[in-house]
């Protein structure tokens, strides 16, 4: 069996390859053997959210058509579960993180800035199956202090993306207990020289920006308001060298002073409150290298993770969808499942793009037609991947 179009993205011999790092060998044959079950969970998240046994007929009728099933038969949903449990969650986070490796090259339109990568992290939460598991291990809003729990049960995602292609690059997800900062702290392997990470004001604090960048990556993040960080040493560009103080405990955590060039700038926005002023900090401390104007503007290619938590949560999984794991480890499988498929699609969307006598930004193509090919592709009769040539079709 395959996977339609997303077969180039996800081979069997990688499938294969990652199942030997994370399952034991096995002689006996099953109706659910683990490859099967890689694609079955990826075919998952590209049809959310169709039935389980459904997706396997999908899955399987070409393989039928070609081959015969012979003695294969579709199995029920226990027996789908059982076989859940004993994949795991380890393949689907290798696939991820395989298949969002250095994407975008200098070619790409939007993706590179004076010879850095440009990426972008952020977070979000996904609503789950309300059961008592989920909700012991997870956690859920509270609406008030002296009210009880509210809405379903949620997982916390932190997501660190390549701006100029929408990829995933590495993503961690835990209880929604967890705040977005420790998540976010945990992408940091996955940084390094060359590239630069917008951040927004949520994320900031001494800490996490050290952890960060000690990884080599540059950074750029917007600051709250109430930050105090006086002129040390003005720039010619109109931003200016300060300190931000680090705690003084005696926690390993504890951060220690750090310099950063700040960036100041207004900006006004029709929707948005006239004049915001924005205040940016970065580890560019050189006004030659990186102008505080070209960083002013290229802070906007943030809401580029914006975009793409929205394209996976609304057009993926879909509005109002409630991931329907009932247990906390088949959560996780799940969630990365969905990371692997998006980011699988955006991996074809820049090979279409690319694929011209003048590239073409991956931006500019439709995150839904491509899921819609990516559909087709294992209904229908092959053809070749198009993402459509509507430029941004709001599907």
């Amino acid at each position: 069996m395959a996977l339609g179009d997303l077969t180039a993205v996800f081979p069997s011999e990688l499938v294969d390859a990652v199942l030997e790092k994370s399952q034991p060998c096995e002689v006996r044959q099953r109706l659910l053997p683990p490859r099967l079950m890689v694609y079955f969970m990826l075919a998952r998240a590209l049809f959310c959210p169709e039935p389980y046994r459904e997706v396997l007929r999908l899955l399987a009728e070409p393989a039928r058509d070609e081959h015969g099933w012979g003695p294969w038969r579709v199995p029920d949903k226990a027996a789908v579960f059982r076989a859940r449990r004993k994949l795991g969650v380890e393949p689907f986070r290798e696939l991820l993180v395989h298949a969002g490796a250095a994407v975008a090259d200098e070619r790409t339109p939007g993706a590179c800035w004076r010879g850095l990568r440009v990426m972008a992290v952020d977070g979000t939460t996904l609503a789950v199956a309300d059961t008592a598991a989920n909700e012991a291990a997870l956690g859920r809003v509270r609406a008030r202090p002296d009210k009880g729990p509210t809405g379903y049960p949620l997982v916390r995602l932190a997501v660190l993306v390549e701006a100029g292609t929408h990829v995933i690059v590495d993503a961690v997800a835990d209880s929604y207990r967890v705040k977005e900062r420790v998540l976010v702290e945990g992408l940091a392997p996955s940084l390094g020289p060359g590239m630069l990470v917008l951040g927004d004001r949520g994320l900031p604090g001494a800490y996490l920006w050290q952890v960060m960048a000690a990884t080599g990556a540059d950074l750029l993040w917007r600051i709250p308001g109430i930050w105090k960080l006086p002129v040390e040493k003005a720039l010619p560009d109109g931003s200016w060298i300060s300190t931000v103080h680090g705690g003084r405990g005696r926690s390993v955590r504890a951060p220690q002073d750090i310099r950063v060039r700040v960036i100041e700038y207004t900006l006004d926005v029709p929707g948005r409150k006239p004049g915001e002023t924005y205040r940016l900090i970065t580890t560019l401390m050189d006004p030659a290298r990186a102008p505080a104007a070209e960083l002013a503007a290229l802070y906007g290619e943030r809401w580029e993770v914006e975009n793409t938590l929205a394209e996976l949560k609304t057009t993926q999984i879909g509005t109002r969808t409630v991931l329907p794991s009932k247990s906390p480890d088949l959560v996780f499988q799940e969630v990365y499942a969905h990371l692997a498929v998006y980011t699988g699609l955006r991996v074809l969307m820049h090979a279409a793009a690319m694929n011209r006598s003048e590239p073409l930004d991956p931006d500019r193509l439709s995150f839904a037609a491509a899921l819609r090919a990516a559909r087709r592709s294992i209904t229908s009769p092959r053809r070749d991947f198009s993402p459509s040539p509507a430029l941004h079709d709001g599907a």
